[in-house]
């Protein structure tokens, strides 16, 4: 009991405070824009400087003004879902390429982004009347665009991590009688979910799925055992795993590639045109594969953004 307790503690120290740090592989390949970030200086990842971006005046005019009366740009986001958007060292200041984008986007507007930290299933709700916008890994699903309006911004497919070894023998395509860990109110959970269902019309041995609010104790749950497999996108299970130090590895390859993208109030054509327009001006200019290529993760780079591109059945 004391050594799965101190094990438990450990990870969680890992995960929470060595998740902040960086490897060479994170860093631009650009050496003037790497050199000028502060967090390939300093070890941590704090982020890539997009201050110099600019108002761009006709896509201004295209935000709603209940986005710019405050002057600021609210975004909704989970902030336990490194690398894309996650806390500092100081543990209330978000980062993370997504936390980048809409930095960069509030630029274009002329508005100062204001990323606040909210649970994952409570975001798209909250969106129009809380939020401006929510921006965190959200896969684009049918499901999801019966509520919301999307611009798609990167493309993720997900990922199963287990123990070093696979110690537990886990098959992805035999998961009946294994505990599977997932976020809250993802695209994963509801995949698991189905599986669940299936093993036991099948009248296979139980197919535990153990959901947590936070990605890093969706981790956890691996890496104390507790689960025996976690299934995640595919750029936070495998940054996620970095920061085991070994503990976890990846099993098979990113399966099921699939459009995210930051939400909008359903229907509000106006703020969809805005974020597409300055979305493709940060990727024409280079500033958004700067960003991704800050956090490790250019391979999930789009060329042109899309409102409301189909989504999966998940």
């Amino acid at each position: 009991m004391q050594a799965g307790k101190t094990l438990k503690s450990a990870v969680a120290f890992m995960l929470g405070a060595a998740m902040l740090v960086t490897g060479a592989a994170c860093g631009t390949s650009d050496a003037d824009d790497a050199s000028s970030q502060s967090g390939a200086k300093s070890g941590e990842m704090t982020g890539y400087d997009v201050s110099g971006v600019k108002k761009d005046d006709a896509i201004a005019k295209l935000v709603p003004d209940y986005v710019t009366k405050d002057g600021k740009l609210t975004i909704g986001m989970d902030t336990s879902y490194a690398p894309a958007e996650f806390l500092a060292s100081d543990g209330k200041t978000p980062v993370g390429f997504d936390v980048d984008i809409a930095k960069a986007l509030a630029g274009v507007f002329g508005l100062e982004a204001d990323p606040e930290t909210a649970n994952f299933d409570s975001i798209i709700p909250s969106v129009g009347s809380k939020y401006d916008i929510g921006i965190s890994s959200f896969t684009v699903t049918k499901e999801r665009l019966e509520a919301v309006d999307f611009v798609s911004h990167f493309d993720a497919g997900s990922a199963w991590a287990v123990k070093k070894g696979n110690p537990q023998k886990v098959d992805t395509s035999n998961l009946c009688g294994k505990k599977v860990a997932v976020q809250t109110a993802t695209m994963q959970e509801t995949a698991a979910n189905k599986m669940a269902k299936q093993c036991k019309a099948d009248g296979k041995p139980t197919l535990d799925v153990i959901s947590s609010k936070l990605q890093t104790d969706v981790t956890t749950n691996v890496a104390t055992g507790k689960a025996d497999v976690f299934y995640a996108d595919s750029p936070v299970a495998g940054y996620a795993i970095a920061q085991t130090n070994g503990e976890l590895e990846m099993l098979g390859k990113a399966e099921g590639i699939a459009p995210e993208g930051i939400v909008v109030k359903k229907g509000d054509k106006q703020m969809d045109e805005a974020l597409q327009k300055a979305l493709q001006k940060l990727i024409d200019d280079g500033t958004y594969m700067k960003i991704l290529k800050y956090w490790g993760v250019e391979d999930g780079a789009i060329d042109k953004p899309e409102i409301n591109t189909p989504g999966t059945d998940e």
